[in-house]
């Protein structure tokens, strides 16, 4: 677990909006902003995992891309190894990217068909390391390969060839081959099957612990994020709802929200399965465009309260190891 240093990467009230048009709305009617990403700050520290967990359209993808400025952010604080990184350059973040890559969701998606192996995996050597002569950059790309379970007689293959969690490996060999500090995983097991998506946790587990790595493991499954994160963050419309240790959230969750997801998880003994209490919540996920006042999960609440429609909770300690969003916690 990180101690308590200096983060690599510092995060403080980001905020990613977007203009859109109202479809019920008047043809002359102005844009209105979709809150994607609302006031999102947390510290990740070196050969730290933060896990990002909720539901589908919570704005974890969001919030992954705005940290590598795929989708900049409309405003907030993203500081990388002491650097402001919020409104810097195309040249200040191209400098940056080689410390930070990515991990996307769809591994077959996320790979050129008209590439081979080796191209996919080199190119970005061939991009932050111009220098490097052809015969290095086949080199390290034939020994990334090994080291993330994959042969370096696969080299010359094409991406349609392999299975998706081959697939997969490739995308962590392309993150990897520059050496970096951190990796952004959006959901890098979900389109992949219960056993491959245990090897691919155990690979990047493995990596943490050879290399340093700090990672961002973004899931909507508590399940999977419980074996490799060391903090989670659970995400509702756009807002932190929960920040704790891994421990003491799934021990002692304190937000409604992060209790709900916990008690849908399945439990492999039968008979506690069958006896344990699920916390259903009612309603549907309010719109991103229309989101409620005060705080956002106060209509699907058990517990909300009049107060809870005129406050917007924001992160609070409630312990050492746990923060949050709740009037009520």
């Amino acid at each position: 677990m990180a101690e308590a240093r200096t983060p690599i990467l510092s995060v403080r009230d980001l905020n990613v909006y977007f203009q859109v048009k109202d479809e019920q709305a008047w043809p002359w009617s102005g844009r209105r902003a979709l809150k994607a990403v609302d006031g999102v700050s947390f510290d990740l520290h070196a050969g730290e995992t933060l896990g990002i967990v909720g539901e589908s359209g919570c704005g974890k993808s969001t919030l992954a891309r705005a940290l590598l400025n795929l989708n900049p952010a409309s405003s907030g604080s993203i500081v990388w190894m002491g650097q402001e990184m919020s409104g810097a350059s195309d040249s200040a973040w191209l400098g940056v990217r080689k410390d930070v890559q990515m991990i996307f969701q769809d591994p077959l998606a996320s790979l050129n068909p008209r590439m081979t192996v080796a191209q996919i995996i080199g190119e970005p050597l061939r991009t932050h390391h111009p220098d490097m002569t052809p015969a290095a950059v086949m080199h390290k790309v034939r020994s990334i390969m090994v080291r993330v379970g994959l042969t370096a007689q696969q080299i010359n293959r094409y991406p349609h060839e392999f299975s998706g969690g081959q697939c997969q490996r490739i995308g962590i060999a392309r993150a990897l081959i520059l050496e970096p500090r951190l990796i952004v995983c959006d959901e890098p097991v979900s389109a992949l099957d219960v056993s491959i998506q245990a090897q691919i946790i155990n690979l990047l587990k493995q990596l943490q612990q050879e290399l340093g790595l700090a990672l961002i493991f973004i899931a909507h499954d508590l399940a999977v994020v419980r074996h490799i994160s060391h903090r989670i963050m659970v995400m509702y419309l756009g807002r932190a709802m929960e920040l704790a240790q891994g421990s003491a959230l799934y021990q002692d969750p304190r937000h409604p929200y992060t209790q709900a997801l916990l008690s849908a998880i399945p439990i492999p003994d039968p008979e506690l399965e069958r006896n344990k209490v699920v916390q259903l919540l009612q309603g549907d996920l309010p719109s991103p465009m229309n989101p409620p006042t005060g705080c956002v999960f106060r209509t699907r609440c058990p517990r909300a309260q009049a107060q809870c429609a005129a406050q917007t909770p924001e992160l609070r300690s409630v312990s050492a190891d746990t923060q949050v969003a709740c009037l009520l916690a």
